[in-house]
């Protein structure tokens, strides 16, 4: 089975240890489906995997992958739910301590197939391509849980995203606009903060520009704009974090948090609900999710040229939007 998977770790070139060849098909576990994989979206989790953050070396080679959109064996279109529980947990999801995502335990999604738990699965919406779909499982939920679970936002109220181009934001102003919120986006690219604005954006400045105070931030981005995060925050205002892509922030700055009544909320991925949710609340308003650049991924030489690519699109750092991998 020809896939994109991880044979050796580099923390300063992760794409020296990307391969795609082919891998034995492993057998399902007991309870678990099988799904044609038709689109699979790219996210730093692989880029993380391949420098060797969460990824322990003796699970090598893995084959990569959170997110994909694709059919079940008997003809359902269905988008994949990354979130993996430990057998027996019947809470949230999120919250079981054992949990992994595809790719860190089981085999990841960029391959002809994956296998996932049967209850894993929602139906992909009419009409989308599967390409669009695959964008749901990572950005799109972990943007939908940021804005309304974790930061608990409301119409008329203001929130910063930080880092206008990558998935998670860009699904983040989408979803925000949907939900009547105020948005401020920052970057340092003129052309990204031009696109935010024209995607629905209400203001796009500079990173580290001064702002109007905000109800919220999201802050996917860590040491490179945590100060300004706080800075930018009203009193008794929250940050909702869920990466940290330029490292740990450098200094959590308590005498901030405390004396202007601070929180800072930790949220990772979501549920299946709120992935079904997310789903039908961009369907029954007509929106579809930002499309940076779509690659073939074939068995042949032209397939392992575009993987490549389009694991160097996402490691720039250029890309507006997800990155996504078909077959």
């Amino acid at each position: 089975m020809r896939s994109a998977h991880v044979v050796r770790q580099d923390p300063e070139d992760p794409l020296a240890g990307l391969e795609v060849a082919d891998l034995p098909q492993l057998e399902a576990p007991a309870g678990w489906v099988r799904v044609r994989v038709r689109a699979a979206a790219l996210n730093h989790h692989d880029l993380w995997s391949l420098r060797g953050v969460g990824l322990s070396a003796d699970r090598l080679p893995m084959i990569l992958g959170t997110d994909a959109a694709g059919v079940t064996d008997d003809g359902r279109e269905v988008i994949v739910h990354a979130v993996i529980t430990s057998p027996g947990w019947t809470g949230e999801e999120t919250l079981d301590p054992k949990r992994t995502l595809l790719s860190e335990l089981h085999p990841g999604t960029l391959a002809e197939y994956v296998h996932v738990p049967v209850r894993n699965l929602v139906d992909k919406p009419a009409g989308w391509s599967f390409a669009e779909a695959a964008c749901l499982p990572t950005a799109y939920l972990t943007a939908y849980r940021m804005l309304y679970g974790a930061a608990g936002l409301t119409p008329g109220q203001r929130v910063l995203i930080q880092g206008a181009g990558g998935g998670v934001a860009t699904a983040a102003i989408v979803l925000a606009r949907l939900g009547g919120i105020h948005v401020t986006v920052t970057s340092r690219d003129d052309a990204k903060l031009a696109r935010a604005r024209a995607l629905g954006a209400h203001d796009a400045v500079a990173s580290g520009t001064r702002i109007a105070p905000v109800d919220a931030v999201l802050e996917t981005v860590g040491e490179a704009t945590w100060a300004h995060s706080l800075r930018s925050l009203r009193p008794g205002g929250v940050i909702a974090v869920a990466g940290a892509t330029s490292g740990p922030a450098p200094s959590a700055d308590l005498n901030r948090v405390f004396f202007r009544s601070l929180r800072v909320i930790g949220t990772t991925m979501g549920t299946l609900a709120e992935l079904a949710a997310v789903r039908d609340a961009m369907v029954a308003a007509g929106i579809r999710p930002v499309l940076d650049s779509v690659h073939d991924f074939t068995d042949d030489d032209a397939g392992t040229t575009a993987v490549r690519t389009a694991f160097s699109r996402l490691a720039s750092g250029a890309a507006f939007g997800k990155v996504v991998l078909t077959r």
